[in-house]
């Protein structure tokens, strides 16, 4: 049987996004998070190098700022960019304040009290860690804070299918006013009404073959946006992490970007460094760069894949600095104190998304979007190495006073019916989801990658045509299953992916075609609004 539920707000997602708005909120009115599997089945406790924030006296906001307009490729919002870096420090104490077990820093004579490390991009050290687990850290400790939180529920196994929205239910006015969600466990699709809903979703990497990112990354929050109407900004803009483990047996693993950090040298595979000659700034270049470079060396090559080496350091400081990677890698037969890791780039992070102001809000009234779901324009054609975290936090409160302002203002939600499956059958055909889901994501790397051309965006557009009827037909006539809403979610954002980078006649920042190799005078959004509109 659906059941029905009803909160002050629901929060889609459970990552630092999604929990710090809910701790925030949840001592003033009802809470509700959906998780998609279990709580910590989201991709920020994979993050491993840290928070950037502004915290020693010698760095400062402007700095800050700075670099990120930098790396962004001169695309960045810089008021969504200043706002960010001004409340860092604040974000990073309500962190501590929760109980995040940051690093402690070691030198006796300093008055700052947590180590700070460096990333590609920042010309200063502020990256707030716990050692190379940061997200781990903040994963668990906003969990367990979470877990013994009056006035929010958690519901987990409960995928959204789709938002509910006035408008569709033919009521007065406009705005979200719920979800409906698949209950992994009944396999009915519940209701769950609120005033306020927030997408927390994450990003949508896995439209790739190869990704650092967890299963679960499937753009959901972005699709489900923009079928409600929402406008989305800068699809194309798909970072690649340069550095991920390369192992048959090592899925999805990242190798931290502090390691690069901490003086890890990038090595072809007879031993020579090569990042000088793509970049002054060698393996502190930002990531597209470095990514890109890595990827001109493998094709040129035909190699598998390049060495990211730190040997050179001392045993005991990778160790104590870099205890998950040296842990893991060990597992697979790599001691990093002695031997370089084999490594190549794979999809980490969409810097697009849905259409958002600095308080979260969408296009739609009560309806908002944070962290890698949306685009604040903090990110511009690059995000900069550990300003994703950040971004999290600082969206997550701003979101929170918002509503908290408008709490007695929004009505309750009218009646809305239950999920209708009168119409569908159970499938004997789910090799075709299987097979649909492969094909995407194969034809989105070879086609939608780091390297771009117009011969393979169109190839890649007349593909997701096909699919997307394909994919309607058979949403439309059977029921629903985990595993099909997230391949309509994908195919969804991988339409606008396409649809991004084919308006985009410039190589900028992630966006990189051998077509318009150069930058255009004027940078420029990509920004996309639904037909109904």
């Amino acid at each position: 049987m659906s059941q029905v539920f009803q909160h002050d707000v629901l929060i889609i997602g459970s990552g630092a996004a999604g929990l710090s708005l809910a701790l925030q909120l949840a001592d003033h009115c009802s809470v509700a998070v959906l998780s998609k599997g279990t709580l910590d089945d989201g991709s920020t406790r994979w993050a491993q190098g840290g928070i950037a924030a502004v915290l020693d006296n010698e760095d400062s906001i402007e700095s800050h700022v700075q670099d990120t307009l930098i790396a962004g490729a001169d695309l960045c919002d810089e008021e969504a960019v200043r706002f960010t870096v001004e409340n860092s420090k604040k974000s990073i104490d309500w962190l501590i304040k929760q109980g995040v077990p940051f690093t402690p820093n070691d030198e006796h004579n300093s008055d700052q009290p947590y180590h700070l490390t460096r990333e590609g991009g920042h010309s200063h050290r502020r990256i707030i860690h716990a050692a190379d687990a940061t997200g781990l850290a903040v994963s668990n400790t906003l969990i367990d804070q979470a877990i013994h939180k009056d006035g929010l529920e958690i519901f987990t196994n409960r995928m959204a299918v789709d938002l509910i929205t006035r408008r569709k239910l033919d009521t007065h006015g406009h705005g979200c006013v719920g979800a409906y969600a698949l209950n992994g466990e009944s396999e009915h699709v519940d209701v769950f009404k609120a005033r306020f809903v927030i997408l927390a979703t994450g990003g949508a990497s896995k439209v790739y073959l190869y990704t650092s990112n967890p299963d679960g990354s499937s753009g959901d929050g972005i699709a489900m946006a923009w079928r409600s109407g929402c406008r989305v900004a800068n699809m194309e803009f798909n970072q690649f992490h340069p550095t991920c483990l390369y192992h048959p047996q090592a899925k999805s693993f990242l190798i931290t970007e502090a390691l690069r950090g901490e003086g890890a040298h990038l090595l072809l595979p007879n031993g020579k460094r090569f990042m000088h000659r793509f970049d002054e700034r060698k393996e502190l270049a930002p990531r597209d760069v470095v990514a890109r470079a890595i990827d001109h060396e493998m094709k040129r090559l035909g190699s598998d894949c390049v060495y990211l080496d730190i040997s050179h350091k001392p045993a005991d400081f990778i160790k104590s600095h870099f205890p998950t990677v040296y842990e893991r890698c060990l597992e697979y037969g790599i001691d990093i104190t002695k031997d370089p890791i084999p490594v190549v780039p794979a999809a980490h992070y969409t810097c697009g998304g849905v259409i958002v102001d600095t308080k979260g809000q969408t296009d739609m009234p009560n309806l908002y979007a944070i962290g890698e779901t949306s685009f604040t324009g903090l990110h511009g054609a690059n995000r900069m190495a550990s300003n994703s975290l950040l971004e999290c936090l600082v969206y997550a409160e701003s979101a929170a006073q918002d509503i908290l302002s408008k709490l007695d203002t929004v009505p309750e939600p009218p009646y809305v019916p239950d999920w209708d499956e009168s119409q569908v059958t159970d499938s004997d055909e789910d090799v075709v989801i299987a097979h649909n889901w492969d094909e995407l994501r194969r034809f989105m790397w070879d086609y939608v990658g780091i390297v771009r051309t117009n011969k393979r965006l169109q190839r890649a557009k007349h593909r997701i045509d096909m699919l997307n009827k394909e994919i309607s037909e058979y949403y439309s006539n059977y029921k629903i299953s985990g595993d099909l809403i997230e391949l309509r979610n994908l195919s969804v954002v991988a339409d606008l992916i396409i649809r991004s980078a084919l308006m985009r006649k410039e190589s900028r920042g992630l966006h990189y075609t051998l077509d318009y190799p150069n930058l255009s005078a004027e940078p420029r959004n990509t920004l996309l609004t639904p037909d109904q509109w």
